[in-house]
């Protein structure tokens, strides 16, 4: 679903083309393929400070990580395909308690601290375990509606 948003239609590394810039995102600004490095700004940026993917939605590249509800696998062998967030062990309430044995979540978007490759719509990092306290990650807010079977 992350993926998806970030995504916004598009099939490229990132929801606006081939590359990424510093005019485009807040990322360690050193070079991804063959555009020139650009600026490093060291520390997070204003929400609306670049371009919005297709749906709307700002700084799906860069900025800060974010944290999504499911737990790091190494591959998508196995998952959800009714769109359910991922979750082993003891479900979402042993995740909620502390009490399930995978202490770390998938995190997607890259940061203002990482390098370009992290920020492509199908990069995910694995850590950071969900209680640690990390200078560069962050959370978006999503509004889930109501399942029909």
């Amino acid at each position: 679903q992350w993926e998806y948003a970030c995504r916004a239609g598009e099939t490229t590394p990132f929801h606006y083309g081939e590359t990424i810039t510093d005019k485009l995102a807040n990322y360690y600004a050193n070079t991804y393929a063959s555009e020139p490095a650009g600026e490093y700004r060291r520390e997070t940026t204003p929400v609306g400070s670049f371009p919005a993917n297709g749906f709307g939605l700002y700084d799906m590249h860069g900025n800060v990580w974010e944290w999504c509800l499911d737990d790091w696998h190494k591959n998508y062998k196995g998952a959800p395909t009714d769109g359910s967030a991922w979750i082993r062990g003891k479900g979402l309430w042993g995740w909620i308690r502390g009490t399930d044995s995978n202490s770390n979540k998938v995190l997607r978007g890259g940061s203002w601290y990482y390098y370009p490759d992290l920020c492509r719509c199908a990069s995910r990092f694995n850590f950071f375990g969900r209680d640690e306290f990390i200078y560069d990650i962050g959370f978006r807010v999503v509004c889930v509606g109501a399942r029909t079977m």
